[in-house]
């Protein structure tokens, strides 16, 4: 990744912390001038107690140098507090903006990439940003500062011992610049098999249930025994090529010393040092290697950050394959819907429906009928504009939906399915979706309307009362019923029932028939049903056959007429001609 990218990633995530960036600096600033002055106070002391004069002020001395360095721990733990709390705010905000994108990504993206390798790109490559935004650069610099500052004390001190040190600092630093890209690479993979690791973990987590009905445990394992292989294989290989950084200061600090002893060595013997100055040398040479040491640890975090970095940003990259409109204005109340020979299918799939064309008058109510894979979901999908046609023109009120804001357009738009997501969150959260807008009066009388109000009554804390996610404590029934009450809710222009009932009790079934009919009351609707009983309401009926409109027209008329594929349904199901 170019520096620039860099710099723009701390302005972004920096600048909004720009006071406790400036405290943090201060504080390191802080520890590094008095982890250069607390060696001064330890030379005095030594110089006075080794001297045959007088010893004059050497417990003052003492007890300055005490002082010194618990300030220096004090200076530690808050420089350790803000930074942590820089790199948390900066990280936090970074998923909250990954995340965003993600969202607004359009459906062939989520087909492409499963629920937990995005999981593990929002936390775990965000989490390995969280050193770099807090530490790297303040730590970089501060310790460039504190290798310079001890250089230019030493340079003070003793010019000719301050010499060698520098030469030797200089070869120090330029080995670990030679060695600092080597593992990114490496790190970047070992991410990639951890993402596949978790997508590979959600999935089969998810499907439990069938996975032990049809007894697969043993593949699900050997599944998972190759992607943790893969994630321990290319672990390692990062790890071991990160050995190339992480021995630097090892390979420095025995040269270093080697160094500082033959200087002290030759200074010492020629009675042209004291023992004191020549401890000093020796402390500052060692303090040498803490900031070596600390610029080595970072650029190693630096690498397995660039890896994030580089996933990230290919990920910010990835724009949605779907357009916002510029904003249309519709009509309130019911508007019709219109295809007009519109053609989709899936990626490099063969088309999933073909050259449909025909339109739902505004208020009427259309049954979609077909086999499983005929074509029926997708129609709600392209009218949701979760994906675009890859021909034709969907109609709303008259307008072409790519004209309005995807938002916009599914407002204007409800759908019930058989799957209900609920999330861990109180009643109310569940109902308006966290918009806090909606009052409580209307949450109540939806319920209501539903038929809900004993359930509403035995709630320990109302509306407040917390709901588990995916609908723990709810029987199927509830659940859907608190899909429709979402929908009410929302008070939408045209609504969806994707075999909506198919899940409920013949009680709850004939309870919810009511609340339907207000519901589609004054609405446009489609109705995708298996069971003829719920096309019953039906203006008209649509009945697709691979992708292909194979009956169209009103339902009472296909009841009526002997020859149509809705009346042979009919029969065959036994089930009495509506008229």
């Amino acid at each position: 990744m170019h520096l620039k990218g860099y710099r723009q990633l701390l302005a972004t995530y920096l600048a909004p912390q720009w006071r406790l960036v400036i405290i943090l600096a201060i504080l390191l600033c802080g520890d590094i001038a008095l982890q250069i002055v607390n060696p001064q106070l330890l030379r005095i002391f030594i110089d006075t107690i080794t001297s045959t004069g007088v010893q004059n002020g050497i417990l003052g001395v003492a007890l300055l140098f005490i002082g010194v360095a618990l300030v220096q721990q004090i200076v530690k733990i808050f420089a350790t507090y803000f930074s942590e709390r820089v790199g948390w705010s900066a990280t936090n905000a970074l998923r909250l903006d990954l995340t965003e994108h993600l969202v607004t990504l359009d459906m062939g993206f989520h087909k492409r990439h499963t629920p937990g390798e995005l999981i593990e790109r929002v936390d775990g490559d965000v989490t390995a940003l969280a050193n770099f935004f807090s530490q790297f650069i303040i730590k970089i610099v501060g310790n460039l500062l504190l290798l310079l500052g001890v250089l230019i004390v030493l340079a003070f001190q003793d010019w000719q011992a301050s010499i060698a040190l520098i030469l030797f600092t200089i070869i120090a630093l330029l080995l670990i610049a030679s060695a600092r890209n080597i593992a990114v690479k490496y790190w970047k993979a070992f991410r990639q098999s951890t993402a596949e690791l978790f997508g590979f973990l959600e999935e089969r987590l998810h499907g439990t249930e069938d996975i032990r009905s049809s007894g697969a445990q043993e593949y699900v394992m050997l599944r998972l025994y190759r992607h943790t292989r893969q994630r321990f294989r290319t672990g390692r290989t990062a790890r071991v090529m990160s050995v190339a950084v992480w021995t630097m200061p090892i390979i420095t600090s025995l040269m270093g010393t080697m160094v500082a002893f033959l200087v002290i060595a030759w200074f010492y013997s020629r009675n042209e040092m004291s023992l004191g100055m020549a401890f000093l040398i020796y402390f500052y040479t060692q303090l040498i290697f803490q900031p070596i040491q600390a610029i080595t640890d970072q650029l190693d975090d630096f690498q397995k950050a660039s890896a994030g970095f580089i996933r990230i940003r290919e990920m910010l990259e990835v724009q949605s394959e779907l357009e916002d409109g510029p904003g249309a204005t519709f009509p309130e109340g019911a508007l019709d819907v219109e295809f007009e020979d519109v053609s989709f299918g899936y990626g490099e799939e063969d088309l999933t429906v073909r050259n449909l064309a025909f339109r739902v008058e505004a208020g009427k109510v259309l049954g979609l009928l077909g086999r499983t894979g005929s074509g029926k979901t997708t129609i709600t999908r392209l009218l949701f504009r979760l994906y675009d046609p890859a021909s034709g023109v969907i109609r709303l009120g008259g307008q072409d939906i790519r004209a309005a804001k995807r938002a916009d357009l599914r407002n204007l738009v409800g759908m019930v399915t058989q799957d209900v997501q609920l999330f861990h969150a109180s009643v109310r959260d569940n109902l308006t979706f966290f918009d806090k807008s909606i009052d409580d009066t209307r949450i109540i009388q939806a319920i209501e309307t539903l038929g809900m109000g004993q359930w509403y009554k035995e709630l320990p804390e109302g509306l407040d009362t917390m709901l588990a996610s995916n609908g723990g404590g709810l029987s199927a029934g509830e659940a859907q019923l608190l899909a429709f009450a979402r929908v009410f809710l929302r008070n939408p222009s045209v609504v969806i029932l994707d075999e909506a009932s198919s899940r409920l009790d013949p009680a709850t079934e004939r309870l919810l028939e009511q609340a339907i009919d207000k519901l589609l009351k004054g609405r446009t609707a489609i109705i995708i049903a298996h069971r003829l009983s719920t096309v019953q309401r039906a203006d008209s009926i649509m009945v697709l056959d691979k992708g292909s409109i194979s009956e169209l027209g009103a339902r009472t008329e296909l009841a009526n007429d002997y020859d149509s594929y809705f009346s042979h349904l009919l029969r065959a199901a036994h089930e009495e001609v509506l008229q």
